[in-house]
């Protein structure tokens, strides 16, 4: 397998590539990681430039061709598997799920409450709701917010509109905060480091699924 990590998490949280990598050799997964990863082109597809995309698409294709591919991004899982001809896709959420219901990842469960933010790629772009949420609730009671699944709220972050209109993304991303302290959870699981970016602020936790699991999954790390 090869754990195609994605601009966000390489580049600017460390954490995600950490966590996710940690899992996966807990699991035992055989998985490799490319020192020269270039970005998938979400950001050039979603902005418009189509032309530098398809130049993108066409060279990482005849890398990552023939491979099963990990991503722990949302936005590339969206872009691998529309955007891109004949790969064999699977998010880090669809994979961690199977692993724990394999018994290769064992958890143990709290009785604590946390809430989920669906990343627009990854739910209503590519329809994985389940997983992730099952993934919490290995470990965790999942106390849902008021917008859930194919009505969840966007973050503000994606489609280029954190870089072209920040205010509206801080306003869209303000709204959502203030539907997952509704909850009275104190953490927010996101499985989107976009998601993760944009909805940090003072009064949550918030956390990639993968993190969330390393830190609150009773994980024993010399096993």
């Amino acid at each position: 397998m090869l754990y195609f990590r994605g601009c966000t998490a390489r580049e600017k949280l460390p954490d995600i590539q950490d966590a996710t990598e940690k899992l996966l050799k807990l699991a035992n997964v055989d998985y490799h990681i490319l020192d020269d990863e270039k970005c998938c082109g979400s950001v050039l597809l979603r902005t418009g430039f189509l032309k530098e995309a398809q130049e993108q698409i066409k060279k990482n294709t005849e890398i990552l061709k023939g491979e099963t591919i990990i991503t722990s991004c949302a936005g590339c899982y969206k872009t691998l598997t529309e955007d891109y001809d004949g790969l064999d896709v699977i998010h880090i959420s669809q994979l961690l799920n199977q692993l724990i219901k394999e018994n290769k990842i064992k958890l143990s469960k709290n009785d604590f409450d946390v809430t989920y933010h669906d990343s627009c790629h990854l739910g209503r772009h590519c329809d994985v709701f389940d997983e992730p949420r099952e993934v919490i609730e290995s470990v965790a009671n999942l106390v849902e917010m008021k917008n859930i699944r194919e009505n969840s709220l966007c973050c503000g972050a994606g489609g280029g509109v954190k870089s072209a209109y920040p205010e509206i993304a801080d306003q869209m991303a303000k709204s959502r905060i203030a539907q997952a302290k509704e909850t009275g959870c104190e953490t927010l699981v996101t499985p989107c480091p976009f998601c993760k970016l944009n909805l940090e602020n003072d009064d949550l936790e918030v956390l990639d699924l993968t993190e969330f699991l390393v830190k609150y999954g009773g994980i024993d790390e010399t096993e």
